[in-house]
């Protein structure tokens, strides 16, 4: 089995793809530059990865967060508003402290997706 020196607690995986922050087609920007300053601000990276992808699909949901962990991957969708993203970084910040991902905040309740159903 390979390991890695790092141990890495989780990762958060943005969607920025043909539809995800396409502002030229009328979908909600991702603060990509300001999500990457803010891991490496915060000293995320070597704990809680930060990856930036072209496509994760659904395309039918604009703003496609896929958060990983040992326990499986949680689906969240619909993420416009830059303050989500806000809270994100803090919540992967206080995961970091406490040594594993904890539960998302209750605010992504409402943007839970199953893109497998």
């Amino acid at each position: 089995m390979l390991e890695t020196k790092r141990r890495v607690i989780g990762q958060m995986i943005v969607c920025q793809g043909c539809c995800c922050g396409a502002t030229q087609k009328d979908r909600p920007p991702v603060p990509v530059d300001w999500l990457k300053d803010e891991w490496r601000r915060r000293g995320l990276l070597k704990r809680v990865q930060l990856s930036i992808s072209g496509c994760v699909g659904p395309c039918d949901t604009p703003n496609v967060v896929v958060v990983n962990s040992d326990s499986g991957s949680q689906w969240l969708g619909n993420i416009t508003d830059f303050n989500q993203y806000r809270s994100l970084v803090d919540w992967a910040a206080r995961s970091m402290e406490a040594g594993h991902l904890l539960e998302l905040p209750r605010e992504f309740k409402a943007h839970v997706l199953e893109p497998w159903r």
